[in-house]
């Protein structure tokens, strides 16, 4: 079979198209045909192990490799079809159209891929396409994790979120509007219709305002780009107002321990790992019509290196798909 692999650390270019031995099924796993997987940012920080702050780079390169890469597989999101199942698995029969997560162990990059039946998997919602399907997992999960676990966004609150036009960024507007909040949204100027659609409030062009002198105030801020750090926006929340962002820099890690000593506001910052309780929860929002995904491109998988410079570029809209086989759907870009 086809698969993506990386074998030092390093820009797109180093990626390469091999073949490789297709996978078997254990006992307790599927064998999934990939149908279409994304690229993200994190996927990009994995290829080039830049994501991680100083405190734990060290241990994260020890882990990792420290001048290559342990692991040469890269790709989270998948979205496929089951091919095989091992003797074990019930939740699961061949044929079922599925969508899920490659974490810890990467690899969705590929035309084919063995999860275990009680990972993070979960039937694709019918009425979406591969390619929308493929876009659920890690943003969708992300954004979740921020609005509801973290942020306990509730019906009347404002919130504000920076880079609203991105993955995690379209479907935390989405989100919070489910919960009832009102949404100020952070994009630039060619995707405000895009972003007001997907239930925005209001939404600010940060190429005409500077958004830390925006009026308003807000029980949540959620950065979802890691560009608008928490000492540029603190005046803009509420008293016990809640600041989340999706990456641990050190300012942010300090912060984390010091706000709360001055006053009554917040600073929290984390990740959840891919699971099938939210996988679930997001198919059957995303089935009954209450959550969209939004596709900026898709790319062939042959051309993954493209994909992963177009997202290194930092203006995508949405998410970047990589078709890896899509049969005879039709692409939804």
């Amino acid at each position: 079979m086809k698969a993506i692999l990386h074998t030092r650390y390093g820009p797109p270019d180093e990626l390469e198209l091999q073949e490789v031995e297709k996978p078997a099924p254990r006992q307790d796993q599927v064998l999934i045909r990939i149908r279409a997987s994304t690229v993200t940012s994190s996927d990009c920080n994995v290829r080039n192990a830049t994501f991680v702050p100083g405190l734990i780079a060290l241990p994260w390169r020890l882990q990792s490799g420290w001048k290559k890469p342990r692991n040469h597989r890269l790709g989270m999101d998948l979205a496929g079809e089951i091919e095989a199942v091992g003797k074990d698995v019930r939740r699961y029969r061949v044929g079922d159209q599925v969508i899920g997560s490659a974490e810890p162990a990467l690899g969705a990059y590929a035309e084919y891929l063995c999860l275990p039946e009680t990972g993070p998997l979960t039937k694709k919602p019918e009425n979406l396409s591969w390619e929308q399907a493929a876009c659920l997992p890690l943003a969708g999960i992300t954004a979740l994790y921020f609005i509801r676990d973290q942020g306990k966004v509730q019906a009347g609150q404002q919130v504000l979120i920076h880079g609203a036009s991105g993955a995690i960024g379209t479907f935390a507007v989405q989100l919070a509007r489910l919960y009832g909040a009102e949404v100020t949204a952070v994009c630039s100027a060619a995707n405000v219709d895009m972003v007001r659609a997907l239930g925005a409030d209001r939404v600010i062009d940060y190429t005409k305002e500077d958004v830390t002198r925006a009026t308003g105030s807000y029980d949540v801020i959620l950065d979802a780009v890691n560009r608008l750090p928490y000492s540029r926006c603190r005046t803009l929340l509420k008293k016990q107002g809640l600041y989340l962002t999706t990456l641990p820099t050190p300012e942010t890690l300090l912060h984390m321990l010091f706000a709360p000593l001055v006053g009554a506001k917040r600073v929290k910052n984390g990740t959840k790992p891919a699971n099938a309780e939210d996988l679930v929860f997001l198919a059957e929002l995303a089935e009954g019509g209450k959550l969209r995904s939004v596709i900026d491109r898709a790319y062939p998988l042959e051309q993954t290196a493209e994909a992963f410079k177009y997202v290194e570029q930092g203006h995508k809209k949405g998410s970047v798909v990589i078709a890896v086989a899509l049969g005879n759907q039709a692409s939804s870009v």
